[in-house]
């Protein structure tokens, strides 16, 4: 209820600040304008093509990315001395912005979908392999060196030492990769002109048709969270037996 509240709050700003002369309608319609533009453009199906458009470009890249960070994950854990070997590689990639890749991405891709995964995927990996590594790290060093006294097979250690320590840490790392993921979708279509949402708002933006701009920002928005609600969703029912998430799921 309180986050319905300060939804409304905020609703309710939106509305008064345009209608008061303090800022220009031109620049920043009340909000019942927008919400009335995004009823239409929601009987329409352009809008609905468009997002689907987005949600396949951030499925498709945050599933490569997951897949492939897992196993980059398990592989630097496995061999040795690997870890080491590729730290330096690893900080010195992870922090070079996604957006910098934009000019790569149009050269190699132009202004198709391949832009856009290129984008997410880059950002999504290193949001989960950083977490994989962490959890990774974390396995109680008696559990390990039980596994080896017992002479674990390697899928028995990865399934019975391994994972239950670095599963939380994936999910953390899931959840996070999520929501990058569809920025980059967003921002890829917005600047580069792949197809979807962000190519209907830099056509509306171009066009100056000001409140379909935010009406489709409030799209974005709305996707936003659900996605968000969906991964929070999913890392409750996964980690359903971690104490840290135990009484948040309902028996």
């Amino acid at each position: 209820m309180l986050g319905v509240g300060g939804f409304a709050v905020l609703l309710a700003v939106a509305e008064a600040v345009p209608r008061l002369g303090l800022v220009e309608p031109a620049h920043l319609p009340p909000a019942t304008e927008i919400l009335g533009r995004l009823a239409q453009e929601a009987a329409g199906a352009a809008l609905w093509t468009a997002l689907g458009e987005t949600l396949r470009s951030w499925a498709l890249g945050l599933g490569i990315a997951f897949a492939a960070a897992l196993a980059a994950g398990a592989l630097i854990d496995s061999v040795p001395g690997l870890r080491a070997a590729t730290a330096s590689t690893i900080e010195f990639l992870r922090p070079i912005p996604s957006v910098a890749l934009i000019p790569l991405a149009t050269l190699l891709y132009g202004a198709g979908i391949g832009s856009s995964l290129l984008l997410v995927i880059y950002a999504s990996f290193w949001q989960v392999l950083i977490q994989v590594l962490y959890g990774v790290a974390d396995v109680d060093p008696v559990a390990r060196e039980t596994a080896r006294g017992y002479r674990f097979r390697r899928r028995a250690y990865l399934r019975h030492v391994v994972w239950p320590t670095a599963l939380p840490y994936v999910m953390t790392g899931l959840r996070l990769a999520a929501t990058v993921a569809f920025i980059l979708a967003v921002t890829a279509e917005l600047v580069i002109g792949s197809p979807g949402l962000g190519r209907r708002i830099q056509t509306a933006q171009s066009g100056g048709a000001v409140t379909t701009v935010y009406a489709l920002i409030v799209v974005a928005g709305l996707v936003g969270v659900a996605v968000n609600l969906a991964v929070r969703w999913l890392e409750r029912r996964v980690l359903a037996w971690h104490p840290s998430v135990r009484g948040e799921v309902p028996r």
